[in-house]
């Protein structure tokens, strides 16, 4: 096709004035030369008519003026076009023109019509009104109702009027799902339109095209017709429709809409005014507000920015090319330049940029006195929309994605108290190498960005860790995060908070909103105070049965410490025990080594293997140390009684009278997960001679016993669903089933298993599948939670519930010693001024074997919770005469606002003071404590790390260097004896716990036991002045942590990645420092936060049957033989045959391994020793012991009397002891005199 004027195409031999940069003007021998191509044309072909036309036309054209030649435009061969060849431009520009200014004339004329009209029936209304008034009422009704029924017909007009211009504007709206549907289609049709005219701009300006055979033509003309279709709805549907008129997008349908007809009438096209389209652009975000994609202001905003600069570019561009290569108009078209739509583009941007290259520039006037408006306009717009999109789309949220789920593979979302520290703690206990199943991606979800230190963290765990941006309370950003799918939702706590109260709201809220879009999410959620706790369970989504948890830090915080009280050091083991530690050995002979080999274990659980089945627990736990080199503290009980609230418990060491069922759980404390797998793989028959615990693998045994489905047969058969008992045994079942199982008995016989206890076993077999996976797996993909071989069966009868002699003795109805549960010690509530003592009433009391909790608090400090630290103090399975008194030092004014949580513990005193004064600590007799437990509820009031734990650091440094006068240890010896912390040497013959743990008088500090609190893990270098702590050394790797004497509330953040793995855990540790707090416990607590006395029942007294923690001494006693050069392993297996004690740890003197003797009285802990090691005789063993029912005979009465008079009793100290042999013969006189000097010596408020 050959270019017109102005074409910006390459040109042909038709080249008409103006075409692809030919000369406008024609000479007259281009003119012979066409009048001689012509004659040619028609004397040769007679068949084609579109030459003939041509050969006439251009003959015709021999007698113009040259001038006239510059409007001459190129033709096809195929196409008739105007027998001239002139421009019709004006005829496209015209149809536009006219379509506009007469549908602006005929509404002007329309409302200027309307209004006259409205004028005079105005004032003909007003004539018509007052002729009424002056007519009589028979007038009146003869007059109006001609008037009436002209008003019902326009009335009927206005109602269809109004009918249609409603239905016009749903169509048009968005409102309506066919709304929504026709303005997506106009914008869409809108852009092809815009597409076809960049497609079209690769031709000349104007040229001849056949509209049946122009494909591009034809779908431009279809858009068109749908354009005008809606611009009749949008023109029905507008109130005001001379605005209407001069909207912009009714403007681009003039311009744009009436030259496609004209086209078609024609046969040729003019790019004309096409590029309005691009105007179109400008509503690109409300299209997209349409399709609920954009949801945002700032994407709103962005869209919105982008739109309007790109449609404003394209527009203006569209204008200049069509002035460029068509020319001025005074000037015959003769000044154009051929430049593409795309130059023009380029041109359009270096010029709002101030750029200007000068490559390419406008030559026209017409171009160049647009550049010169566009120019103050663009340059505006650039300068204002550009930096703003810039902006925009760097404020763009880089955490702002969706999370993609893995197949095959879990996620966690991990959300709260997002930081540095926070987060490293947490990797780095949750992706432990030490744990094997670790197949979880963790998901972070917190509302402010990382900075660079945890963004790089983040990245060094891109595998397993993603991040992003929103909170937990937006259902939006819980939704882009799967929370639905996530196997766990974990909040972490800022334990550092000025106000832990509103940190704990935070949380609470955080629970509400993903459980209100999510009920059935698992959280595991962090608490700081344990009353807020209660605000946790009272959701009624919330659920603990389901692997809901709530770890209250200071709950367990306290709990700890309270345990250090009874066995000093015991904080330190429990810490490393559920914390993921990597082996650091070290081969020099120094205590480092002992302790950092008990770090490395921790806790795990496992399903006992069918082997030991019907063997008691000290027989499994004995064989499992010995044999499986694995330490077995505790098991799941199920209880029979299906009425019970609580069937499933943790039972620690819980005797001889049990005996393993099948499907029994485990816990044993081991270096990884790997060696616990002996338990679940081990069989009596192929390992029995096997002394390598490494070799005990899955053997054939197993499989066969877990894949075959003709046992599960044979025990559906051999089983009695109603009495339980074997076919031969039951009545129940007919002889010819008798015969189909003697049968089968014969041809495989049923292991021991089976026929243990059948109706249990075939259960287990029922729920139980054979799988390789860990119990924590199984349990985290729904297959074992509910299961009932989940858990023991161990008696049909419950044997907690059948009480000892003690517990049938002490059933008085009419006192209540215990609270409702029978968990722990109960007393009437107490004023706090009766237990207040003043510094000389203390000084008069002479305190011994005591605890001593030294507080710094005030009026508005935040409370901690004591309640936590004397529960554990005042456990049931202590006798009454064995809980250890209680005296608080510290501010009255705190004290009282914690009073209401304690006013039901016994043997609970207060004296007023400070604990730097020593005066104070003299009075309370510090140094013949059995611990000093300092704690300070200021900590997080103070901005600075390194003094947050000033007070509770000068405390110790004040005591350690306080010095006591021999005269009082010496006389306190005399009366009573000194014995380690929690033991007494009036307990009964049968006890073995029995040595000596302190020198028999202090007369320094140093020597006292003291565990403080710290916030700041590395302000523990001050509290030991003789060590070499680095300052970057962790926690549990300074002295003053392996010895027990200092506690911080950061070990308890593995908590959180051990409870996810095994939920088991956390009620475990619960069980071992709370006391025996139980769900029922806390349901009560969170109804009426306070403990409720309860008279003993048969029930309440079974609570008290459970083991307790306890220290055992070499120096003297029944194991006094192996301290000395002994065996652990022999001690171990010693102490459990004798007296169900389970031992599990060593307190040893720092410098026993020294061959000098030395003066340091510090001690550290060992962990789960092997078997070989060897002990010394000042060693302190720690251990399980079984509650001693007939302790507690002899003080019968005195427990009675100090319960009923609600008076604290006696110092005495919690844990049993025997005396030697040598003094056993003494002991009714010593206890006889020891107890009158009490009675005289003790004053009780």
């Amino acid at each position: 096709m050959a270019n017109g004027g102005g074409g910006g195409g390459g040109s042909s031999s038709g080249d008409g004035g103006g075409g692809g940069g030919s000369s406008l003007r024609m000479s007259s021998n281009i003119h012979a030369n066409h009048l001689s191509l012509d004659a040619s044309s028609s004397s040769s072909s007679s068949s084609s008519s579109s030459s003939s036309s041509s050969s006439s036309s251009s003959s015709s054209s021999s007698v113009h003026e040259p001038k006239m030649d510059a409007l001459i435009i190129p033709v096809t061969m195929e196409v008739p076009c105007d027998s001239r060849g002139q421009r019709m431009w004006w005829a496209f520009l015209a149809s536009s023109m006219v379509t506009f200014f007469g549908g602006l004339f005929i509404i002007l004329l329309w409302r200027t019509l309307k209004y006259l009209w409205t004028v005079c029936c105005h004032c003909g209304g007003k004539t018509k009104e007052a002729q009424k008034i002056n007519n009589g009422s028979s007038q009146a009704d003869g007059t109006l109702k001609p008037v009436d029924e002209k008003e019902e017909a326009v009335a009927a007009e206005v109602g269809w009027m109004t009918s249609v211009k409603d239905w016009a504007g749903v169509m048009i709206s968005a409102q309506t799902l066919t709304g929504r549907v026709l303005v997506v289609l106009v914008f869409a049709l809108s852009i092809g339109a815009l597409v076809i005219y960049f497609i079209d701009s690769s031709n000349p300006i104007e040229s001849c095209q056949n509209f049946y055979r122009d494909f591009t033509l034809q779908i431009d003309m279809a858009f068109n017709v749908f354009f005008l279709l809606y611009f009749g709805l949008r023109f029905i549907a507008a109130n005001d429709k001379l605005w209407f008129w001069l909207e912009v997008n009714s403007v681009v349908d003039f311009f744009t809409v009436p030259p496609v007809f004209v086209s078609v009438y024609l046969n040729r096209s003019w790019l004309g005014l096409r590029f309005l389209r691009a105007l179109r652009l400008i509503q690109f975000s409300e299209i997209l507000q349409f399709l609920n994609i954009l949801k945002t202001s700032n994407s709103i905003k962005l869209v919105n920015l982008l739109s309007i600069f790109i449609s404003t570019w394209l527009t203006a561009a569209g204008f200049i090319h069509l002035v460029e290569n068509s020319g001025d108009p005074w000037e015959n078209f003769q000044n154009n330049q051929a430049l593409t739509y795309w130059e023009c583009v380029y041109l359009l941007m270096v010029t709002m940029s101030t750029v200007g290259y000068g490559d390419v520039y406008a030559k026209t006037t017409l171009g160049r006195l647009f550049m010169v408006f566009f120019i103050l306009g663009g340059l505006a717009m650039f300068a204002s929309y550009v930096p703003e999109i810039i902006e925009l789309i760097g404020n763009r949220k880089k955490y702002g994605g969706s999370y993609s789920a893995v197949s095959g593979r879990k996620h966690i979302v991990v959300c709260g108290h997002i930081t540095l520290e926070s987060v490293s703690n947490f990797l780095k206990d949750f992706l432990h190498k030490d744990r094997d199943d670790v197949n979880v991606e963790i998901v972070f979800l917190h509302n402010i960005s990382p900075n660079l230190e945890l963004e790089a963290l983040f990245k060094r765990h891109f595998t397993q860790v993603e991040f992003y941006q929103g909170s937990v309370l937006n259902p939006h950003d819980l939704a882009r995060v799967k929370i639905e799918s996530a196997d766990a939702c974990l909040i972490l706590a800022n334990k550092y908070c000025a106000d832990p109260d509103a940190e704990d709201a935070s949380n609470i809220m955080r629970v509400i909103s993903i459980k209100n879009y999510h009920p059935r999410i698992r959280i595991i959620t962090q608490m700081l105070q344990y009353h807020n706790k209660a605000h946790l369970l009272n959701i009624p989504s919330w659920n603990w049965k389901e692997g809901d948890d709530a770890i209250c830090l200071a709950e367990l915080k306290l709990g700890f410490i309270a345990q250090s009280c009874l066995a000093q050091g015991l904080s330190t083991m429990l810490a490393n025990l559920f914390s993921m530690r990597s082996f650091i050995k070290i081969e020099e002979d120094t205590w480092q080594k002992y302790y950092l080999e008990g770090v490395s274990n921790e806790m795990y659980t496992e399903y006992l293997s069918s082997a030991f089945v019907g063997l008691s627990f000290p027989t499994v736990c004995e064989l499992c140390f010995v044999k499986l080199k694995l330490l077995m503290i505790a098991i799941e009980y199920k209880s029979a009684n299906r009425e019970s609230r609580s069937r499933k418990r943790i039972l620690i060491n819980p005797g001889n009278h049990l005996k393993i069922q099948e499907g029994t759980l485990g816990f044993f404390i081991a270096s990884d997960a790997k060696e616990v797998k002996r338990a679940f793989f081990y069989c009596k028959a192929c390992h029995d001679d096997i002394t390598d615990p490494k070799r005990i693998k899955k053997c054939g045994c197993k499989r066969l016993i877990y894949s075959k489905m003709s046992i599960y047969k044979r025990m559906r058969r051999a089983c009695c669903f109603d009495c339980g008992r074997s076919e031969r045994d039951c009545s129940c079942m007919s002889g010819r089933v008798r015969g189909n199982v003697d049968t089968l008995e014969r041809a495989f016989p049923l292991s021991s298993v089976s026929v243990n206890d059948c109706s249990t076993s075939f259960r287990a077999f029922e729920d139980e599948q054979p799988s390789t996976l860990s119990p924590k797996k199984k349990q985290r993909n729904g297959g074992m939670r509910n299961s009932p071989s989940s858990s023991p069966k161990l008696m049909r009868h419950d044997p907690l519930l059948i009480p000892g002699n003690d517990q049938i003795d002490n059933m008085d109805s009419n006192v209540k010693k215990y609270d409702s549960t029978g968990m722990f010690h109960w007393c009437a509530p107490k004023e706090i001024e009766k237990v207040i003592l003043t510094r000389s009433e203390a000084a008069m009391t002479v305190l011994s074997g005591h605890v001593v909790v030294c507080i710094f608090g005030d009026v508005s400090s935040a409370l901690i919770g004591l309640r936590n630290l004397v529960m554990p103090l005042r456990a049931s399975n202590f006798h009454y005469h064995e809980l250890k008194h209680i005296v608080f030092v510290g501010s009255i004014e705190y004290l009282k606002r914690e009073w209401e949580t304690l006013h039901n513990f016994p043997k609970v005193s207060i004296l007023p003071g400070t604990p730097l004064s020593r005066a104070d600590l003299r009075a309370v007799n510090i140094n013949l404590c059995d611990m000093c437990v300092i704690l300070s509820a200021n900590q997080n009031n103070i901005d600075d790390t390194s003094l947050q734990d000033k007070e509770c650091i000068l405390a110790s440094l004040n005591i350690k260097s306080m010095q006591f006068d021999d005269s009082i240890g010496v006389l306190q010896a005399n009366s009573q004896g000194f014995t380690p912390p929690g033991m007494d040497r009036s307990s009964p013959d049968n006890s073995p716990v029995h040595g000596m743990l302190r020198q028999p008088s202090i007369t320094t500090g140093v020597n006292i036991p003291i565990i403080t609190e710290l916030v700041n893990d590395t302000n523990v270098q001050f509290l030991d002045q003789d060590d070499d702590d680095d300052p970057d050394t962790e926690l549990y790797l300074t002295q003053p942590f392996a010895c027990g004497t200092a506690f911080a509330v950061s070990v308890l953040d593995s908590l959180m990645s051990a409870t996810y793995f095994n939920d088991n855990i956390l009620t475990l540790i619960r069980t071992l420092v709370t006391g025996g707090a139980t769900p029922e416990l806390e349901a009560l607590i969170a109804e009426e936060n306070a403990l409720r006395g309860g008279y003993s029942t048969p029930q309440t007294l079974a609570n008290r049957d459970r083991c307790r923690v306890a220290q055992l001494a070499l120096l003297d006693g029944p194991f006094a033989d192996l301290g000395d050069g002994g065996c652990y392993g022999d001690l171990f297996c010693k102490a459990l045959k004798t007296y169900n004690m389970l031992c599990f740890g060593i307190y040893r003197l720092r410098d026993a391994h020294l061959s000098t003797p030395s003066q340091c009285t510090k001690r550290y802990v060992i962990t789960n020793p092997p078997y070989e090691f060897e002990l010394v005789p000042t060693d302190l063993i720690f251990c399980l012991m079984q509650f001693d029912h007939n302790a507690g005979q002899s003080r019968a009465s005195l427990s009675h009397s100090s319960h009923s008079s609600q008076s604290s009793s006696k110092k005495s100290s919690s844990v049993h002891s025997i005396p030697s042999t040598a003094n056993r013969q003494n002991r009714p006189k010593s206890r006889e005199s020891r107890d009158k000097q009490n009675r005289k010596e003790m004053v009780y408020r």
